[in-house]
Order: structure tokens, then C-alpha cells, then sequence
């Protein structure tokens, strides 16, 4: 992704990591322009793109008007159960809707997939959450990805526009647990979404947290 001129997809831009990873892609002066479907408009920008309503027919519309190919994609959806509703409403957000923006970022000719997973992902869990997550890396592997960089953070830290009860517990904790377990400030992560696109690379790529913050200094 080191040539000029620069177009990616990002889905969840108005998430915790979605919006810094927003603010760092159309920083980057060599981008042409940024693809952000959200449920509710952003503030505007030259660079962006943002097509406002519900995701899949969103896709469908962004890759029938596509006439440009895509560098990269960059995919920062997530939710909770509880936020969700119900499991099979967490699993809609969490794995058909990044499948779906992975299959349309494929068909407009992005080269790279970055996707935002967990740490504990396996789809082999007896844990609900960590087995959605597993079956969701699994799933895009099998969408034959040339490049597919799928990180695995631990807790997110940072402020969200909704509390999370037990993030907001958890939190003070997550700052001091060792390597891999410890929080990652969000920014950090989107900061490392950046420099893991710029890397030129073949086949899957895994990231945990302790990489990940390593990645995301500044």
C-alpha cells in the first residue's frame, strides 16, 4: 500500500476503534478516499465517502457504483451480547456483517483484510462470545484472502458514547494485567491497524495485544 493514490473501506467508524482509526486514515495525505458506511452521518469530510443506513444494502449499493479498486479494507464492527439483545443478534454484528463487508471489500479488488477479532477467539469454545469470534476468523480465511491481518486485542479501553458496566469495572484491572491480557487503549489499536495495512504481506496474519501495543506507539 505504499503507492499513491490510497482507497480503503472501513466499517465501524463510529465504534470506539472505528472512530480513531477514521481520524488516521484521512490524515494520511495519500489518501484518495475513505468508504465509511454508518447508521448515522459523520462530519463531513473531502476524503470520505459516507453512505448513511443500514449496512447490507449499503454494500451492495458501494460495490454496483464502484468504479475504482480498493487498497485495503478495514472491519471495526463489534457489539455485546447484552448490547445486542440476543445471540443471534450478536452474531448477526459479529459474524455475518463482517463476512459481508469482507466478501464486498473482495469483490471491489481490495488486496488486504484487517478485521478486529478477540483475544480467546476459538471455534471450538464452550464460551459463546470466544466461539462467534473463532467461527468469524475462520470463515474470512476461507473467503482466500491474499493478505488477511486478523487482531485479537483484549479489552478496549477508551471513552465510549454508552458504558459498558463491566468494562467499566473491569478496566482498572485490564491497565495491569501482563502481556497479552492487559487493556489496549483504543487509539493504540487503531494506530496499529495503520501500520499493520502499510505491511506488504502474504496469507494470515495474527496479532495480540502485547504486539498490538507495541504497533500502536507513537
Amino acid at each position: 500500500m505504499h503507492h499513491t493514490p490510497i482507497r480503503v473501506l472501513l466499517a465501524g467508524a463510529t465504534g470506539l476503534t472505528g472512530e480513531h482509526l477514521l481520524d488516521r486514515l484521512l490524515a494520511v495525505p495519500a489518501m484518495q478516499q475513505v468508504i465509511a458506511p454508518t447508521r448515522r452521518p459523520l462530519a463531513k469530510h473531502n476524503k470520505l465517502l459516507n453512505p448513511v443506513g443500514e449496512l447490507l444494502p449499503l454494500l451492495d449499493d458501494i460495490q454496483n457504483h464502484n468504479d475504482r479498486e480498493l487498497e485495503a479494507a478495514f472491519c471495526c464492527l463489534g457489539t455485546t451480547i447484552k448490547q445486542a439483545g440476543s445471540q443471534d443478534a450478536f452474531r448477526q454484528v459479529d459474524y455475518d456483517l463482517p463476512l459481508a463487508v469482507g466478501a464486498a471489500a473482495k469483490a471491489m479488488g481490495a488486496r488486504h483484510f484487517l478485521v478486529i477479532s478477540a483475544l480467546g477467539a476459538n471455534s471450538r469454545s464452550k464460551v459463546f462470545y470466544n466461539r462467534v469470534k473463532g467461527e468469524m476468523e475462520e470463515a474470512l480465511q476461507a473467503q482466500g484472502w491474499e493478505q488477511l491481518t486478523i487482531v485479537r486485542p483484549s479489552l478496549l479501553l477508551g471513552e465510549r458514547r454508552e458504558q459498558r458496566l463491566g468494562e467499566t469495572l473491569a478496566a482498572p484491572l485490564m491497565r495491569w494485567l501482563p502481556g497479552k491480557w492487559r487493556g489496549i487503549e483504543a487509539s493504540v489499536l487503531a494506530r496499529a491497524l495503520w501500520r499493520l495495512a502499510l505491511e506488504e504481506g502474504q496469507g494470515v496474519r495474527f496479532v495480540e495485544s502485547d504486539e498490538l501495543r507495541r504497533l500502536g506507539r507513537d
